[in-house]
């Protein structure tokens, strides 16, 4: 804890080390009281560092029991201790540096280095973890080969892993188990990892395109074991996937997956031993509903995917971060979009990225992709680094086209495999291997915000042209008054009375071979540019960023008409989606301007018969029809306004007038597809049979909303399930549009039939979160101390209060500040325990500046944390930028 406000950390100060490992020899001893963990370094000076400097290694929270070089023990006047680090003043240019320390993982609330869960032995070192082990040169530059002895009880641990391949195993003469791991493949310390518990494990193998096989483990408590399969598919199709698209092979004879109750994350990529948060890996239909299927999927995949983008290939300095999440996150998210539906998957990209990370580019924690500073690294495990770091990398897709992009991440492996390397190396292979010049697009790593694109137009029906004007900007960011421009792909179409017309860009040569001739990618690398079409024959409709082309914002003049007409006939499933979701947003704000002025609700009908087409029109996945007829969150229409304008109460209140009206003009259509749409085979996680609970289930919260006499459908429903993600829909429709006496009993038996379930209990806990009755605040803080909520525990934290605080606006801002204490007292009491989680929930306060008459009550409670004495500085960074 800090005794002064902690200081920055900055890229343009970056050094390469003063010294190298080369291996890292341990050898724990685990005990119930103390743990030992006695370290062999063999240390050499870098060639850069030439001379005397002094060796200073990272150590946080460790009792020093020895230290010794090479064959010598050290006395107390050759090394200087504090609590962050070790110093040896004058070491040989190479040498074995001999330490033991002290640790007590079953104190370790802060989930960060070796601690207990469960009474299980784990490890997170991601990002500086590990210093909490050992004395180390804990940065990722610095790469070892590991050699890990576990010495443990093998009745309380008969299960002990590490990384790499398992060399030996035998009973000492006093009865403990010993077990020796070796990985040789170097690595940095933030991939080090070690499992030890009383656990269970589904294997398999898998058959690399080379005829090596794989033995595969997935280790559980007992209990789990029926929850794994989906998790095991998972990873075989992950494994085929990535050498299929990307020819990468799977390097060792073993994978291992463990599943954890007490994770700040959602897994860790550690080479041969990724673990995961049991909410990511752990799937059955009584207790993982259709989307927790299809994130344990893709998190299964993602850390799957980092073995070589992310350990093979990692990052020189933590402000690297995006070279290996963000190209990680894009290979994630094309591995699901190949799993299932393409358009549905960039649905729920782009949502996440337009509520979410646009809001973090406006806000006081805007960085750009690779960040300039921090203060406390955990703070920049962002959607900035991660989700826009990976629309970056798509961007490079889309302008190298998928041939040369797969030349260019194949030199890109092939060159630094075995390394710690920057964004420029990504891009400069990709670069090399295409002939494309990238100088200017590097901006997107350097700049923050999120820019805008202004788009207008203009057609000459003589010269039978239409021409695009488009111009950039981008806002200003703390630290980043102006911006030059970036590069930006936008996608267009052109839309007619018959369809999407055939495309001519003037001054190029037509492309006769291509069936693609509706779609075009033009490049945006100006201030302003006009992109004039030939051969056009009506005034068409601009169909604009198709397929999300780019992360950016769009202004251009749609009349509702042409919105409609988008939503219906556009070939681009992302610009269907987009359209329907701004004439949403336009009806609701009309709305909002109505109840502003003391006026009644009226709703456009054009909403509603836009609905009926979609409803109807067969040739949409129904998971589609789905994400189109989802209004706009409310999160999202807050982010819209103006700085200091979004008013909570009217966008709550303009939001359901709207879904009432709709579902109450379209009761006939939503219950007939309601109908339609029951299944009656078993449950299965397939994109079939999810699509068709989606909408099934957003016809039913329809239907509730316009009249209470539907909740006897949700009843029915509730009932009759057989898997959670109905029963959760039939649960919510009760508890938002129901009295008391409708949701009461089912929340008490959905208790009791899972209680035993962890995964259902945090849902059942974020049910009753959401609910926007005016109690809501105080719901939260009784269920604050039910015997199943554990407030040391990530999930359950998040699950309730997160869950309250980010995605319950109208109550969070309840206008006498109650839901900011709460939530300010939840970070004060993290601060000590678990600072990472502190920080991360912190994140709604910091969006003070955006609301009307909550803006005040906001930034006090953000003053009254800045004033406490001893803020961790992952907590300090965010309430100082904040203010």
């Amino acid at each position: 804890m800090r005794e002064a406000n902690p200081g920055a950390i900055y890229l343009k100060d970056y050094s390469a080390p003063a010294f190298l490992i080369n291996r890292t020899e341990l050898h724990f001893e685990l005990g119930e009281e103390e743990t030992l963990v006695h370290a062999r370094l063999h240390l050499l000076r870098s060639p850069e560092h030439a001379g005397q400097a002094p060796l200073e290694l990272q150590g946080q929270n460790l009792e020093l029991v020895s230290v010794g070089v090479d064959f010598d023990e050290l006395s107390p006047d050759q090394y200087r201790v504090d609590e962050d680090s070790l110093v040896i003043d004058k070491v040989p240019e190479q040498f074995v540096l001999k330490t033991t320390t002290r640790i007590r993982p079953q104190d370790n609330t802060s989930l960060e280095g070796l601690y207990k869960s469960s009474g299980m032995f784990c490890t997170q070192c991601e990002a500086e973890g590990f210093r909490k082990i050992t004395y180390y040169l804990d940065r990722p530059d610095v790469m070892a080969v590991f050699t890990v002895t576990i010495t443990a009880d093998p009745a309380r641990y008969p299960v002990l892993l590490s990384n790499g391949n398992l060399l030996d195993d035998k009973i000492l003469a006093d009865g403990r188990r010993e077990v020796l791991w070796h990985d040789p493949f170097p690595k940095p310390c933030y991939l080090f990892a070690l499992v030890a518990g009383d656990l269970q494990y589904v294997e398999d193998t898998f058959t690399t395109m080379s005829g090596r096989e794989v033995s595969l483990n997935l280790y559980v408590e007992e209990k789990d074991l029926p929850k794994c399969d989906h998790a095991m598919d998972s990873l075989k199709r992950s494994m085929r996937w990535d050498e299929e698209v990307y020819g990468r092979m799977y390097d060792l004879d073993i994978f291992n997956i463990v599943a954890v109750d007490d994770f700040n994350m959602g897994a860790m990529e550690n080479k041969s031993l990724n673990i995961f948060n049991t909410s990511c890996v752990l799937c059955h239909p009584d207790t993982t509903t259709d989307a927790g299927y299809q994130r344990v999927e893709a998190i299964v995949a993602h850390e799957y995917f980092h073995n070589w983008s992310g350990n093979r290939v990692t990052c020189r300095d933590w402000f690297q971060l995006s070279l290996k999440e963000g190209f990680t996150v894009f290979r994630d998210a094309e591995f699901s979009s190949d799993m299932g539906s393409r358009t549905v998957k960039r649905v729920e990209d782009v949502s996440v990225l337009r509520t979410a990370q646009f809001a973090e580019d406006a806000g006081p924690m805007a960085h750009p992709v690779r960040p300039e500073s921090y203060i406390e690294i955990n703070n920049f495990y962002t959607l900035t680094v991660y989700e826009k770091g990976a629309e970056v990398v798509r961007m490079i897709h889309t302008l190298l086209g998928p041939e040369l992009f797969r030349a260019g991440s194949d030199l890109y492996f092939r060159r630094h495999d075995g390394q710690a390397v920057t964004c420029e190396d990504f891009v400069r292979a990709m670069e090399d291997a295409s002939g494309c010049d990238l100088g200017q697009f590097r901006r997107w790593y350097s700049q923050a915000g999120t820019p805008e694109l202004r788009v207008f137009d203009e057609y000459d029906e003589d010269a039978r042209t239409y021409t695009l004007h488009v111009s950039q900007s981008c806002p200003a960011t703390p630290g980043q008054a102006s911006k030059e421009p970036f590069v930006i792909p936008l996608a267009v179409g052109l839309l007619g009375d018959a369809g999407n017309l055939r495309l001519q860009v003037a001054g190029e040569e037509p492309d006769y071979e291509t069936d693609d001739n509706t779609h075009r990618v033009l490049v945006v690398d100006q201030a302003e540019q006009s992109f004039v079409f030939t051969d056009v024959g009506e005034h068409p409709i601009p169909s604009l960023l198709r397929g999300f082309s780019a992360p950016v914002k769009l202004d251009y003049p749609y009349s509702r008409g042409q919105l409609c007409e988008l939503m219906s006939r556009d070939d681009d499933g992302f610009v269907r989606w987009d359209s329907a979701q701004s004439l949403a947003r336009r009806v609701i704000e009309e709305v909002q301007q109505q109840l502003a002025a003391g006026q009644a609700a009226r709703v456009d009908v054009l909403l509603a018969q836009a609905c009926e087409r979609l409803l109807g029109d067969s040739s949409l996945e129904p998971a589609m029809v789905a994400e189109m007829l989802t209004l706009p969150s409310e999160n999202y229409l807050a982010e819209q306004a103006k700085e200091g304008e979004a008013d909570v109460e009217l966008i709550s209140r303009a939001r359901a007038a709207v879904k009432a009206a709709v579902g109450e003009a379209c009761a006939g259509l939503f219950l007939q597809r309601y109908e339609e749409l029951a299944i009656t085979e078993p449950y299965a996680a397939s994109g079939e049979q999810i699509g068709q609970r989606a909408l099934r289930n957003l016809c039913l919260d329809y239907l509730a909303c316009a009249n209470s006499d539907y909740l006897a459908l949700a009843r029915d429903q509730f009932g009759a399930a057989d898997n959670i993600t109905d029963r959760l829909a039939a649960l919510r429709a009760l508890a938002f549009y129901g009295a008391e006496s409708d949701w009461s009993k089912p929340l008490q038996r959905f208790l009791e039939d899972w209680r035993g379930e962890t995964l259902a209990i945090n849902q059942w806990f974020t049910v009753q979160a959401l609910m926007s009755d005016s109690g809501a605040v105080e719901r939260v803080r009784e269920l604050m101390q039910h015997p199943a909520f554990d407030p040391r525990n990530p999930n359950k934290v998040r699950a309730l209060v997160g869950a309250f605080c980010a995605q319950n606006p109208r109550q969070f801002h309840r206008e006498d500040g109650a839901g900011y204490r709460l939530l300010g007292e939840v970070v004060e009491s993290l601060n000590h325990s678990n600072p990472q989680l502190a920080s991360r929930m912190l994140t709604p306060l910091t969006r003070w500046r955006r609301y009307r008459g909550r803006a005040e009550l906001m930034r006090a409670e953000l003053e009254r944390l800045a004033a406490l004495p001893d803020l961790s500085p992952d907590v300090y960074e965010l309430v100082s930028k904040s203010l």
